[in-house]
């Protein structure tokens, strides 16, 4: 790659994003210069209220409607925009480190994606409620700056959203227009050369449009030696209030990232986890071919929000979308030591993958009354059209001195390349659902049918799916509201077994009750949701190697994985003071029935115990009005990296601090974020002797930002 990325396209793409927010600020200009309003006149008297929504109240993603987390009978998180911001968050890994049930950056320092589990299986990634363009990871790694929220929806969710893991999945909710004028301008700066410009505003257009434009640009470094990463991002959205009636909101947003340098952790565990005569090797040692090594990707996607209100019972809602990702990968990695446990054999291994996506998912929502039953139903067809095209090659690198490396050896790029997948999708859902109130019972009932047809590599294959949710909340008075549900969903298998057979698709089942909890009767000020989750998690027809010995290499499908747990989790805000965030998962994993070495062990990066608490407090008035600091603890028991649970290559517990200091004056906020304060070293995995992954050292990011 050109050094120009990062000089001469650096400048263009840093003026580009100034211009093009000056632009959107001299559209909305009367409203600055019209002067101060009446509460401005005070603002040095009085402090802005830093973080009016910080504890939900709704959701969409559970329901696809607006429904209150307390009437859902599904265990929830959403994460708000003032927690995002709060904690300075920019990828899910970090945004899911105060959240129940979920493990985030299970490998280290990667700058390309977001590598969760999700009540022990990797959730896909949705955006505005239809499923992101991913490929041979399940997310895209999108920058969270462009997000409202983040909603992780726990358990099986196919009876809305069709093919999907049993574990759940993650919806990002764009930033949309707004009516006022608003917006920020901040700049950041922190360790590993950390830079970071980035921008919001919104407004109106006139008395019928709204506009909304958010942009990022972003150069650092990591802390694996040699490694450099940069992004662009940009979301433009456009709102048009066509009647009273009509709404439409266009939706977009273009990312591009390049990682240069980067040997993706695959480091041996002679050194890391077990003892090596040659010393030790710590989280900053890159096993890979900086000058060679690169990943470049471009994606985007673009899309509406329609909404009609036929009356105030009867409406009509339409999300369509267009996405696209294209990753284009070189890199030399770790494939183990020699006999004098410090040279480093290496691995070859470029990557392209191209994948797109249509979606459309339109939905009529009524509500009626019927004596003393309150009903909203919910009727939905949605389509989607999937593509995935990969390709690979493989060959030896040069090695490497782990201990005393010097890189610059020349690399040539093995050939030829071989197709990886090859894949197409259509996935046509029809769903409907109801939900009864009455008194304080609120039932929900769904059900859902798939007609799914794919084509891999010239081989076509239909599969048809039946999923459902029941489930039943009673909501006290008093704001607490005990549930319990049943769910079920499913996923393809492609391949066959040794007779031709076509695999089916496997199929998740749980069964969940809890607990949760909404203050009322309490000062406006005061707000808080809690929540306690039990549930049983299956998934049947899980692969599993052929029991015979002269079928060496094929499949069949008796395989079951089991998943137990109880997750507890709440936040709070007290008189725009004092936050809260607190969770607590216990998740006891299995896999029950399987004809190799995993039978009876826990599954691969799930811990048994994991507990966070955050606290944040802010200073209203006197000399230190506007002042604030957060401590938050992360604790994370341990795990294992291999599928046959081998105690050598355990992942050890581990306990990380994080830290706040923010300060909010009239237009102004500065924070100083710190995570991982005492800069742990730990790890995260090791998937094999050759494969561990150091987990994330010290961050400290200090930011600065003027609100409009």
């Amino acid at each position: 790659m050109s050094p120009c990325y990062h000089s001469t396209s650096t400048r263009y793409r840093i003026r580009a994003m100034l211009l093009a927010l000056a632009f959107g600020a001299g559209v909305s200009g009367a409203a600055l210069a019209e002067g101060p309003n009446k509460d401005e006149a005070e603002e040095l008297g009085q402090i802005i209220v830093s973080a009016p929504h910080y504890v939900p109240s709704t959701n969409s993603a559970a329901t696809k409607l607006d429904i209150p987390l307390i009437e859902t009978p599904q265990a929830i998180t959403v994460v708000s925009r003032d927690q995002i911001d709060l904690l300075n968050m920019q990828n899910l890994g970090q945004a899911v480190r105060y959240t129940s049930g979920v493990i985030g950056e299970n490998f280290g320092a990667d700058e390309r994606y977001d590598w969760l589990t999700l009540r022990g299986f990797n959730p896909i990634e949705y955006i505005d409620g239809l499923q992101a363009p991913y490929g041979s990871v399940s997310n895209i790694g999108l920058d969270l700056y462009g997000s409202e929220s983040v909603e992780v929806l726990k358990g099986p969710s196919a009876v809305l959203y069709g093919s999907t893991p049993p574990g759940g999945i993650v919806n990002l909710t764009s930033r949309r227009p707004s009516d006022e004028f608003g917006g920020e301008l901040g700049l950041q700066y922190g360790e590993y050369d950390n830079k970071q410009a980035q921008g919001d505003i919104t407004g109106p257009l006139g008395e019928h449009f709204s506009y909304r434009l958010t942009a990022l640009y972003r150069d650092r470094g990591t802390q694996m030696d040699h490694v450099d990463s940069g992004r662009f991002y940009v979301a433009p959205a456009l709102t048009w209030r066509i009647t009273d009636a009509a709404r439409l909101t266009l939706l977009s947003y273009y990312q591009d990232d390049q990682v240069d340098g980067d040997g993706g952790g695959f480091l041996p565990s002679q050194g890391v986890v077990t003892p090596n005569p040659n010393g030790e090797l710590h989280a900053n040692v890159n096993g890979g071919e900086p000058d060679y090594n690169t990943y470049r990707r471009h994606q985007y996607g673009v899309g509406y929000d329609f909404r009609y209100d036929f009356t105030d019972a009867l409406n009509l809602q339409q999300n369509l979308k267009y996405s696209s990702a294209d990753a284009r990968m070189l890199t030399v990695y770790g494939a183990g030591l020699q006999a004098d446990l410090r040279t480093l054999n290496r691995f070859n291994f470029p990557f392209n993958e191209s994948v797109g996506s249509f979606a459309i998912d339109t939905r009529m929502t009524a509500h009626l009354d019927s004596g003393s039953v309150e009903h909203t139903l919910l009727f939905g067809v949605d389509w989607r059209r999937y593509t995935n095209e990969s390709e690979f090659a493989f060959g030896l690198g040069p090695t490497l001195d782990i201990f005393a490396p010097v890189y610059g050896t020349p690399v040539t790029t093995p050939a030829p390349f071989f197709p990886y997948i090859s894949q197409s999708q259509k996935q046509t859902g029809i769903y409907a659902q109801e939900q009864m109130k009455v008194n304080h019972w609120v039932v929900t009932l769904s059900a859902r049918n798939d007609e799914l047809k794919a084509e891999n590599f010239g081989t076509a294959r239909d599969d048809s799916e039946f999923t459902y949710r029941g489930g039943v909340n009673y909501v006290f008075d008093s704001g607490w509201a005990p549930y319990i549900a049943y769910a079920k969903s499913f996923q393809p298998t492609y391949g066959a077994a040794f007779d031709g057979t076509p695999f089916v698709p496997t199929s998740g089942k749980q069964i969940e009750g809890g607990l949760k909890f909404e203050a009322r009767n309490t000062p406006k000020d005061v707000r808080a949701f809690g929540s306690i989750a039990i549930y049983q998690l299956k998934q049947e027809n899980v692969l599993t190697p052929d029991p015979d010995p002269t079928h060496l290499f094929f499949n069949v499908q008796t395989g079951e994985v089991e998943v137990k747990g109880i997750e507890v989790e709440g936040v709070a805000r007290f008189h725009e003071r004092l936050s809260l965030n607190a969770s607590y998962s216990y998740t006891d994993s299995e896999v029950t029935k399987s004809n190799g070495a995993d039978l009876g062990k826990r599954l691969t990066m799930v811990p048994e115990n994991k507990f966070s608490l955050l606290a944040d407090y802010t200073f209203q008035d006197g000399p230190m009005g506007g002042f604030g600091f957060s401590g938050g603890v992360r604790y994370m028991s341990d795990s294992f990296g291999t599928t046959n649970n081998d105690p050598t290559l355990r992942t050890p517990s581990v306990t990380l601090f994080d830290m706040v200091l923010h300060y909010d004056r009239a237009h102004w906020h500065a924070a100083l974020n710190g995570s991982n304060i005492f800069d742990k070293e730990y790890l995260s995995r090791c998937s094999s002797v050759d494969q561990c992954f150091f987990g994330l050292r010290r961050n400290v990011v200090f930011t600065v930002e003027r609100k409009f």
